[in-house]
């Protein structure tokens, strides 16, 4: 999980994923390396692929940085809330990335296993964490964290999920928040009045 993929393909044996899985699989990446460094600097995930156990070639993959991203995070921060980024992407990868968004507390390289530590820890340093994910390999995350939030359509991160973001964009996450708190202040607040209506008959009788 989080490595790769193998199969046969017309009779030949492929494999597709990241420079461990390869390596697990005794191929050597060593000649590809700087050219997938020079892409990761670039906010690219690099894949790798072998066939019948030589190295073939890489694939680059990125996705388009949402405009609505910085701004939600941006916002997040403002409201209070300290904003961590935990991905299974290459450091330099995310790296990239968390300069886009402004975001400057990055963990990467992290397999499922390593997110729920990830999650855990930050449990430990400042009590109540939430977790916002999308895919498969957040959903034991999701599941450690004290709120789990998924957005986007993967089933398992639906089905673990506290909180589900229609949509697959942060522009929603900060009004939930806002939307959260104004909710408990509301219970708080009855819940006060409720106790306090009581004293006053108490007192009264």
């Amino acid at each position: 999980a989080g490595k790769g993929v193998s199969a046969v393909v017309g009779g030949e044996s492929v494999l597709l994923g990241n420079a461990l899985w390869l390596a697990e699989h005794s191929v050597a990446t060593d000649e590809l390396d700087a050219a997938a460094e020079g892409l990761r600097a670039e906010g690219h995930s690099v894949l790798f692929a072998s066939v019948d156990g030589q190295l073939a070639g890489l694939l680059s993959i990125s996705d388009p940085i949402k405009p609505s991203s910085a701004a939600a995070l941006a916002e997040l921060r403002r409201e209070g809330i300290e904003v961590v980024m935990l991905t299974g992407d290459h450091a330099a990868t995310a790296e990239h990335i968390a300069a886009a968004v402004g975001l400057t507390e990055v963990r990467a390289g992290l397999l499922p296993a390593g997110k729920v530590t990830a999650v855990e820890a930050l449990r430990v340093a400042h009590g109540d964490v939430a977790m916002i994910g999308d895919g498969i390999n957040d959903t034991p995350a999701l599941a450690a964290a004290s709120v789990g939030i998924a957005m986007g359509r993967a089933a398992q991160a639906l089905e673990t999920a506290d909180v589900v973001l229609l949509g697959d964009g942060l522009r929603q996450l900060p009004f939930a928040v806002r939307l959260a708190r104004a909710a408990m202040r509301t219970v708080r607040f009855n819940v006060a009045l409720s106790i306090a209506i009581k004293l006053v008959f108490f007192v009264l009788v």
